[in-house]
């Protein structure tokens, strides 16, 4: 388990964990919807999002019936999934290291997160521990970036990032399906079916659009090494062409999901 890269993801997740709830999370709401109909969720399911952020898809699996808890590495977020389920289980740990018991839940879903372990393959042997035989495993990612607009934004902060750790993947390493399908191999689950999903991103005007973009772990950790003035020109440049005449934003955008048996 590798507690400082839990450590890190936790400060830059949580820096703007405001702006990500009420801006850029339901940004990807598309994917959390066809994620939750695919496990079936009903009343009475047992669900833990793993790395659940500010807690938006639990509280769309509440909605649904669902008992839910949520882990994650910054308490900002988990701070805000708190206050929009408050009847849910919400915990700060580490993605390697789930503090639940074996087969406590019938769902286990992972919104772009387990990537972020510093073990992915030991998070996804967790995730298949504390998920019940006939359960099921759900790996959200990134879709294929080849014509994505959405990856020239993600593109644009590139140059004013720190230098990665040697080996770390980058935002679209699972987004090949072989890739995707590898690692659930390697954490001990046995991938089902792979699934894509448009999950295009809105923004009524410009404002709005640099408070979203700007407010990922990604964005603030280029914001701590080449300020917030360059971070914020690099996304106003990368939106341009995405403005409207009536001046709001439209950008294309796709997920890709594994589901899994533990």
């Amino acid at each position: 388990m590798n507690t400082q890269t839990a450590e890190r993801n936790g400060q830059v997740w949580g820096a703007r964990a405001r702006d990500w709830a009420e801006v850029q999370e339901g940004q990807f709401s598309a994917a959390y919807h066809a994620v939750l109909t695919r496990a079936g969720v009903r009343a009475g399911t047992r669900h833990l999002d793993a790395g659940c952020g500010a807690g938006m898809a639990a509280r769309l699996s509440a909605s649904l019936g669902a008992t839910v808890a949520g882990i994650d590495a910054a308490e900002g977020m988990l701070e805000i999934a708190r206050e929009r389920t408050p009847g849910g289980d919400f915990r700060r740990c580490d993605l390697e290291a789930l503090p639940f018991d074996d087969h406590a839940f019938d769902l286990v879903t992972g919104f772009n997160s387990f990537q972020f372990a510093g073990d992915p393959a030991q998070a996804l042997r967790e995730a298949g521990r504390v998920t019940r035989p006939g359960g099921l495993v759900i790996i959200m990612t990134w879709g294929n970036p080849e014509g994505m607009e959405a990856a020239a934004l993600v593109a644009a902060l590139k140059p004013l990032l720190p230098a990665p750790p040697p080996g770390a993947p980058g935002p679209f390493a699972l987004s090949d399906e072989t890739a995707l399908r590898t690692l659930a191999t390697a954490g001990g689950l046995t991938p089902i079916e792979v699934c894509d999903v448009d999950t295009p991103w809105a923004y009524p005007d410009e404002a709005t659009a640099l408070r979203g973009i700007g407010s990922s772990g990604v964005a603030v950790a280029a914001a701590s090494r080449s300020g917030d003035a360059a971070v914020e020109d690099a996304n106003r440049m990368a939106l341009a062409p995405f403005r409207r005449s009536d001046g709001s934003y439209r950008i294309g955008a796709r997920a890709r999901f594994l589901v899994a048996a533990p």
